[in-house]
């Protein structure tokens, strides 16, 4: 049940959110690597992707 979101609607917004994350993350990291900014690196079992569709989904609901 995805309650306020279609099932093509919530796919939509997952692709458009994948999309953002593809172009956004590289661009972040090198902003990071360049301004000397440490960060935690562990591996995720979940794409940020697909958490932000998680916080995007609770929001709407």
């Amino acid at each position: 049940m995805y309650n306020a979101l279609g099932m093509n609607n919530l796919e939509t917004v997952f692709v458009d959110v994948d999309d953002f994350y593809q172009t956004f993350f590289p661009t972040w990291k090198k902003h990071l690597i360049s301004s000397g900014i440490k960060q935690r690196n562990h591996p995720s079992h979940l794409s940020v992707s697909k958490v932000m569709m998680i916080v995007i989904t609770f929001h709407q609901s």
